[in-house]
């Protein structure tokens, strides 16, 4: 079986993002936020896990732009966590690191399947 490059990383991403969830929720006491995150930090994966049983090309294209959308939304979380004091630097770079790598890889993979 081949690797999927772009399942593995918004999967690995998505159990990042659930276990964030926990740590404000349990640890900081921040709901409102991290609810948003969580909701679009998960749903990157499950927009790529559709893709990848897309009937179309037109479908996975489709697909794989909704991930983008998601892709940007959840910066946009990390980055307002952050700049709450939510997330330590060393927190968001890591987290900023990766959604930067999974947003490049969807719009190329978005970009080579018009």
């Amino acid at each position: 079986m081949v690797d999927n490059v772009i399942e593995t990383k918004s999967f690995d991403f998505a159990v990042r993002i659930v276990n964030l969830y926990k740590y404000l929720t349990n640890e900081k006491k921040e709901f409102v936020l991290s609810k948003q995150l969580l909701r679009s930090g998960t749903s990157i994966g499950a927009n790529v896990a559709e893709a990848q049983r897309a009937q179309t090309k037109p479908d996975f294209h489709s697909k794989m732009s909704v991930a983008v959308k998601e892709a940007g939304e959840t910066q946009y979380w990390i980055k307002l966590l952050y700049r709450t004091e939510y997330l330590t630097d060393k927190e968001f770079e890591s987290l900023n690191a990766d959604i930067n790598e999974i947003i490049a890889l969807l719009i190329a993979i978005c970009k080579n399947s018009k």
